[in-house]
């Protein structure tokens, strides 16, 4: 994609300046207003997920080939000295989706009313190829978590995808819904593949061509069980969530517009 302001690293990372960083910034700023219409709490979070809260959820067994590990020498003294390269076992790993702080936040909390909040992070997945702005291995989430009864939550992915659908037409892409199994799930080895066929709990907000920009995605009460999270009454809390690729946004305007940024809309 040869655009002005887009530099790519073949590694699977995009260095965005000038007119792409501008148009990134925009609809950042979109994204942020979405979020408030559900006045969303907002929450500053680090670049990392301890790995037990992982084993909790069951991600690394189901996921360990999208892993990025944050780990430290185990010897870094040995190491300074010219000697051996031991890594120790690492205690984190770099955010694999923006959403995971919020569970973590909420650990242990009694949900007595419906709660909205949202988080933009950088996120990093490991692939088998990478493509600018569309698949690549560090990008940036923007995701908004309703957290409460089974009913709030489905309200909120009601209106979400509402919402969605009109920040597609503000920017003129032709897109629609689809359910979707995760594409990072193994077939064969897991499960949760064939559970996801007969019982979608996630939709995408797709391209003509099947490039995904967003997704909502019913948790049931995986989340709140994992991290005790509970409703009033003792049982555990509903989640769901609407997730924007920001890249891909960038992708679909470029796509429909045009590599000229005067093209774009404002």
């Amino acid at each position: 994609m040869n655009v002005d302001g887009l530099a790519w690293l073949p590694g699977g990372h995009a260095v965005l300046s000038g007119p792409v960083l501008a148009l990134a910034e925009r609809v950042e700023s979109r994204l942020a207003k979405l979020a408030a219409q559900w006045q969303a709490e907002e929450l500053r979070v680090p670049p990392v997920v301890e790995t037990a809260d992982l084993e909790r959820l069951d991600w690394l067994r189901s996921f360990p080939h999208l892993a990025t590990l944050a780990t430290t020498f185990d010897d870094p003294e040995a190491v300074a000295e010219g000697g051996a390269r031991a890594l120790a076992p690492p205690a984190a790993v770099l955010t694999p989706a923006a959403c995971f702080h919020v569970y973590g936040h909420l650990r242990g909390q009694v949900v007595t009313r419906p709660r909205h909040l949202t988080v933009q992070a950088t996120c990093f997945r490991r692939e088998a190829e990478y493509r600018p702005l569309e698949r690549q291995w560090t990008f940036t989430m923007r995701e908004v978590v309703a957290v409460g009864a089974g009913t709030d939550v489905a309200a909120f992915l009601a209106e979400a995808r509402t919402a969605a659908e009109g920040l597609a037409a503000d920017l003129g892409l032709d897109v629609a819904w689809a359910a979707a199994t995760d594409p990072f799930f193994r077939p064969p080895s897991n499960p949760r593949y064939l559970m996801q066929l007969a019982d979608p709990t996630k939709h995408e907000l797709r391209l003509a061509d099947g490039l995904a920009i967003a997704s909502v995605n019913l948790h049931h009460d995986h989340f709140g069980r994992a991290f005790a999270v509970s409703l009033a009454g003792g049982a555990p809390a509903t989640t769901g969530c609407l997730a924007f690729g920001l890249e891909r946004w960038l992708a679909a305007v470029i796509r429909h517009h045009g590599l000229d940024p005067d093209g774009w809309p404002q």
